[in-house]
């Protein structure tokens, strides 16, 4: 394995001149602050959540905040994020904090990861980045560094597996670890990035094992784009806006106009009940969650 040297000091070199001015990375930044932006940075690029998450923090700063509110309001001001189940998820989780944890976000590993909705990457980012824990953060930026930097392959494997884990813990500096994690995620983030990595512009190219042996292409299963356009997550998006845009009931003819194809639209208003994003009253209306 490449010496850990070679990566850590160039890489975080590189980070103190790069960094973004993130407001979930100031030293004001609040323990439930860093949970929120890591939730809603789930497959979620930097530039769609920080509207969001400002109004987020400004309307809910705590997580007893949050928890007092439905979650339909959760749901609403999600916005366009995407996957809004992690509206669901970080109401459900505001409320656990507030009812078995005084309304501090816990900073042990273990007791975040008991929260609903928060698992190993999200546990170990709070941990790391809130609280200044020794933790391995293995994001998809994180782990693409790791595959070309130190195992000479463009992509890591789809699912992360227990050799990624066991290289990660090995790169951990003994001082700063929470530095490191977020310095070589920024690295994923805007250089080493997934379709058109900017090599001559990374501080571990001298090192990279990829590059040093002529950037082999990847020889695992293709990796296909996600499309969109007419998808059922399209659909689910087109019924949820209308129910976000409304604080109240919505008729069914006013969510049966926003997509033609009925079976589609069924099966995803379906869906979206089933997922707890959506309530079907009795009267044949429908609104945002409020249990």
């Amino acid at each position: 394995m490449v010496e850990p040297n070679l990566l850590h000091v160039p890489i975080l070199e590189w980070y103190e001149s790069n960094a973004r001015d993130l407001p979930w990375r100031a030293a004001d930044a609040t323990p439930w602050g860093v949970l929120v932006s890591e939730i809603m940075l789930q497959q979620t690029p930097v530039v769609r959540v920080l509207p969001v998450w400002n109004e987020w923090m400004e309307r809910w700063p705590t997580p007893k905040a949050l928890a007092a509110e439905q979650p339909g309001e959760a749901v609403r001001h999600w916005g366009r994020l995407g996957y809004p189940r992690r509206a669901l998820r970080l109401h459900a989780c505001a409320r656990a904090i507030a009812e078995e944890h005084g309304g501090e976000v816990p900073s042990d590993h273990a007791t975040l990861l008991s929260l609903p909705g928060v698992g190993e990457y999200t546990a170990a980012a709070v941990a790391s980045f809130a609280y200044g824990g020794r933790h391995a953060v293995l994001d998809t930026n994180v782990r693409r560094v790791f595959a070309r930097a130190v195992r000479g392959e463009e992509y890591p494997p789809v699912a992360t597996s227990a050799a990624e884990r066991r290289l990660a813990e090995a790169l951990l500096p003994e001082l700063g670890a929470a530095r490191w994690g977020v310095a070589v995620m920024e690295l994923g983030a805007l250089v080493c990035t997934a379709r058109a990595p900017r090599c001559a512009d990374c501080p571990v190219t001298h090192a990279c094992a990829w590059r040093l042996a002529g950037k082999p292409p990847h020889d695992g299963p293709a990796r296909k784009g996600q499309t969109y356009a007419g998808t059922d997550r399209q659909c689910r998006g087109r019924l949820l806006a209308v129910l976000r845009a409304a604080h109240g009931p919505v008729p069914k003819e006013a969510l049966d106009a926003v997509w033609d194809d009925a079976v589609q639209r069924e099966r995803a208003l379906d869906g979206l009940v089933a997922d707890g994003l959506a309530e079907a009253l009795d009267d044949g209306t429908y609104r945002l969650p409020h249990s």
